[in-house]
């Protein structure tokens, strides 16, 4: 029975996740399994990848076949470079020690790039953040400004209103005044 290693689909429409599975390479995409490896969940950034590590190099060393995306995974991951390193120790190349301080090393060194990865992003959002915060203060001042010069020209043409209205009433009475005592 040959067996693949392929990714099975979980969770709802537009956020989908997958668990990485050994599998009958005759079953359905989401069908029966041999046995769960693993979980990739492509939502996050980076994506997260949930490994039993030692499985999935032995079903790699028995001669399962994985699919494209989950190859791409398993590599990313360190399985095929301990498979090779493995594949040197079996071959005399070097001791197991060897192996595994190279593998360590190999290991140190993606951790650290991602790690750098996640960094980069979380400065990024908060420099996003301030940038939107200040974009949103000189709006808020902008908006201000425009009330203000809105209430002051509504004042002064009240005022303005005021002072012409005032003008008129004083005239009006001073010119009946004059008109009344000429009549009497």
């Amino acid at each position: 029975m040959p067996v693949k290693l392929r990714l099975q689909r979980h969770g709802r429409k537009g956020y989908a996740y997958y668990h990485i599975v050994a599998a009958d390479s005759r079953a359905p995409r989401d069908g029966k399994f041999i046995e769960r490896v693993g979980s990739f969940n492509p939502n996050t950034d980076p994506a997260t990848v949930d490994l039993n590590f030692d499985r999935a190099l032995y079903w790699v060393q028995t001669g399962a076949q994985p699919t494209d995306t989950v190859r791409n995974i398993l590599s990313d991951e360190g399985v095929y470079m301990k498979k090779h390193l493995l594949g040197g120790v079996a071959k005399n190349a070097f001791t197991a020690e060897d192996a595994e301080t190279k593998f360590e090393a190999w290991l140190k060194n993606k951790q650290a790039g991602t790690d750098a990865k996640k960094q980069k992003l979380a400065t990024q959002a908060q420099t996003d953040a301030k940038a939107r915060l200040e974009a949103e203060k000189k709006a808020d001042k902008a908006k201000k400004e425009e009330i203000a010069k809105k209430k002051a020209e509504a004042l002064e043409a009240q005022v303005a209103a005021a002072a012409e209205e005032a003008a008129t009433e004083s005239e009006v009475p001073a010119t009946e005044e004059a008109e009344a005592p000429a009549a009497e």
